[in-house]
């Protein structure tokens, strides 16, 4: 039993009993983390009553591991003063996170109330587009001027209230640029006396506040960075973003892609209530329900060969199953590329040679051990030579949209993982059963 399992367990054992000095300091000492697992098994009474039983800290630190829609019953299960004194002692990045959850007017109200000073925080950080690095950055940091000296740095960082989870001491200008960092360690080998700007490493990868949260994710990742500043077009420094924040990202990001991978909306949670996702796998399933009408509407236009060869629809679903699994593997492998930015427009070209060298290989594999299923199955070698052949052509088309589309889909912002859910699936469908069906037909007088 991990320590998450053991709390629950010993939660509920504490609030059937009634003993709330005894539950109070088993969760003083317990991790955010393990706490808002146990919060998650818990009905919303017993999660507002654990919840009041954490210092505001502590509570803070849960809210922001909860999950989206257990985290906005939460919240509007307790009076909005608590909730604004709570996030009065939240990072402000996190703070973000929260409110932007709520409904605006619930927001707002939240916002009304807390400090002026941070409230005005949150909104500018709000302010940044979603998914952008402005709204993921934290104003926790510290810099100095680049005209300070190691002890007066060191006795700035003494004194500052911020940055207590900061890697690097920030170099700034007379204007707020930023024009380099100083690691801790070389700050505290270096002698008192040294200026800043003697040490400092000018060579800082940082981005604008608008850089999307992926790209961050790949800086971190190309680089190994513990920490990322922000900057303004001016190169102003704004905020920095930590590494625990990127993983979040890489996390969240991961998800989104395997989701929309499945035709699924991307946010969606196995712990969801039914109704939260109703309406957006409705959505989908309408949309599937076109495409597949799409692909039915191939197959009437042949019929009259079906009605007179009833052997062809045997054999209808094969194809389309070869197919769908043939724009899956590349349509994954694709937008994988795409996500860790690897699909650059000199490799497209070499990701569509390596796909079709693939497709036909495999395919011709495939449709010779199809063809002499087909053979030995129905006796006719005519067929078998069809379903090959329209194999082979299909997983052709499987490889170059598979390819293409989620690149296509990238180049106008459209996010490329619901390419292989609609529109390659789509595409495979119709070509393969027009392949299959249209060959069949033009040899249908000599396969009767």
């Amino acid at each position: 039993m991990d320590e998450a399992a053991r709390l629950l367990e010993a939660i509920r054992e504490q609030l059937g009993a009634g003993r709330v000095e005894r539950l109070s300091g088993l969760l003083e000492s317990a991790h955010a983390a393990d706490i808002s697992s146990a919060l998650r098994e818990l009905p919303l009474a017993d999660q507002v009553h654990v919840f009041r039983l954490l210092s505001a800290d502590q509570a803070g630190a849960v809210l922001s591991e909860l999950d989206d829609h257990i985290l906005l019953d939460l919240v509007r299960a307790l009076d909005e003063h608590e909730v604004s004194r709570i996030l009065e002692r939240m990072p402000s990045d996190h703070v973000v996170e929260v409110v932007d959850e709520l409904p605006k007017e619930e927001a707002d109200k939240i916002l009304d109330l807390m400090e002026e000073e941070k409230s005005e925080e949150v909104q500018e950080l709000l302010e940044y587009g979603e998914n952008t690095a402005g709204r993921l950055m934290s104003r926790d940091y510290i810099a100095v001027d680049e005209g300070a000296t190691v002890a007066q740095a060191i006795e700035h960082i003494r004194k500052s209230a911020r940055g207590d989870g900061g890697f690097h001491l920030y170099v700034i200008d007379d204007h707020e640029h930023l024009v380099g960092i100083v690691p801790l360690h070389r700050l505290l080998a270096a002698d008192p006396a040294t200026p800043i700007r003697a040490i400092r490493i000018d060579d800082v990868q940082s981005v604008v506040a608008d850089t999307d949260q992926e790209d961050v994710a790949r800086l971190v990742q190309r680089y190994d960075l513990v920490q990322v500043p922000v900057v303004d077009a001016g190169h102003r420094l704004l905020g920095t973003i930590s590494v625990e924040d990127v993983i979040d990202v890489i996390h969240e990001e991961a998800t989104e892609d395997i989701q929309r991978l499945a035709g699924v909306a991307g946010d969606e949670t196995v712990l969801d209530p039914p109704q939260a996702v109703l309406g957006k796998r409705l959505l989908w399933r309408f949309i599937n329900l076109g495409t597949a009408v799409l692909a039915a509407s191939v197959i009437g236009l042949f019929e009259e060969s079906i009605r007179a060869l009833a052997t062809l629809a045997v054999f209808m679903p094969i194809v389309a199953s070869m197919g769908g699994i043939g724009t899956t593997q590349t349509a994954t492998v694709v937008v994988r590329g795409i996500a860790m930015g690897e699909m650059t427009a000199g490799v497209v070209s070499r990701v569509m040679r390596k796909e079709l060298w693939l497709a036909v290989t495999t395919g011709a594999a495939n449709g010779l051990v199809l063809a002499g299923i087909a053979y030995l199955w129905k006796g006719q070698w005519l067929l078998s030579l069809v379903l090959g052949v329209a194999l082979l052509f299909t997983m052709v088309v499987a490889a170059v949209v598979g390819t293409l589309v989620p690149v296509a889909l990238k180049t106008f912002r459209i996010d490329p993982a619901i390419a292989s859910s609609v529109i390659i699936t789509t595409f495979t469908d119709v070509c393969g059963f027009f392949s299959f069906l249209g060959l069949a037909t033009l040899m249908i007088r000599f396969l009767l």
